[in-house]
């Protein structure tokens, strides 16, 4: 049996099922499903306790540590929406408890409501395990043909980036700007579909802290900066307050080369969205931009940097 009411704890999920045209089945989402932006006119069952928006990454970075040392939640579910919703569904994650509502939001919920909902708990770290998962939501909300042909289209557009034959450039994409992180889960493969040799991380893996001696060791020939959550526009200022005056930063070939770049990595990389195809083909073009000149990409979705 299809699911009729569904909450989504996962942007990404939400992304999709507008995308398969199955919206009307969402009764419930969470702070941060903010697109396509019907979404925000859905009930909302999670959110943050603090508001990252007003934050710097190291005031992000320093709540974030002090909540997980005191044992404290980042979330919070409302609980007479979750009442108000009653789903028979709940789409979760399993990938990293700071970016999305996650075992202990679902744990709650299913506590608060008294008929007991299927729950989907969605775990995907590479771009073959994501467009696994439009599959498998595909199946439980009866949108099987919408799905496949979803994924085939999203397959399509992947080899094309892959049929080109472009000589690799060193990349390395860093997730978090202070204190610095490494872009793990399927950003490693991503570069490599790009045309590019990933640096320091690798797929599947969870981000971690990096520091500048392994930035400095690695010598990339590109750096693309996607902090978690961040647009363009923020990842942009944020590096420069950040990073302006850091002269170890400053002499790296990348720097000096003019080769690092800020993208919208809340749009099409921190998620394990469909748009991922996308930033796929934003990093083609950062990385090979005369190969892949004919690519378009939205506006304000990537910009090179200048320190």
């Amino acid at each position: 049996m299809h699911a009729r009411r569904i909450v989504s704890f996962l942007p990404s999920a939400t992304e999709l099922m507008y995308e398969l045209g199955a919206e009307e089945n969402i009764v419930g989402v969470t702070h941060e499903c903010l697109y396509p932006q019907q979404a925000k006119t859905k009930l909302r069952i999670i959110n943050s306790i603090f508001d990252p928006e007003k934050m710097t990454s190291k005031q992000i970075d320093d709540k974030v540590s002090e909540l997980a040392r005191e044992g404290r939640d980042i979330f919070t579910v409302n609980e007479a929406n979750l009442k108000e919703a009653d789903p028979d569904l709940i789409i979760a994650q399993g990938t990293c408890a700071v970016c999305s509502a996650y075992t202990n939001e679902v744990n709650k919920a299913l506590q608060i409501l008294q008929k007991r909902p299927q729950v989907l708990v969605l775990d995907p770290h590479t771009i073959e395990e994501i467009l696994g998962t439009v599959i498998e939501i595909a199946q439980k909300i009866g949108k099987e043909k919408e799905g496949e042909k979803l994924v085939e289209s999203l397959k399509k557009r992947i080899d094309f980036i892959k049929s080109k034959d472009v000589k690799s450039k060193k990349v390395l994409c860093i997730e978090w700007i202070d204190p610095f992180f490494t872009s793990g889960h399927w950003v490693p493969q991503m570069i490599e579909i790009a045309g590019g040799v990933n640096s320091i991380s690798a797929t599947g893996e969870h981000s971690r802290r990096m520091t500048i001696d392994e930035v400095e060791k690695a010598d990339p020939d590109i750096i693309v900066m996607m902090p978690c959550g961040f647009d363009t526009k923020r990842t942009e200022s944020e590096c420069t307050e950040v990073l302006q005056n850091n002269q170890r930063w400053k002499k790296l070939r990348a720097i000096e080369n003019s080769q690092v770049f800020a993208v919208d990595a809340n749009s099409y990389f921190s998620k394990p969205s469909i748009r991922t195809i996308t930033g796929i083909e934003i990093l083609a073009k950062i990385i090979h931009p005369q190969e892949f000149s004919d690519i378009k990409t939205p506006e304000n979705s990537f910009r090179r940097l200048k320190f």
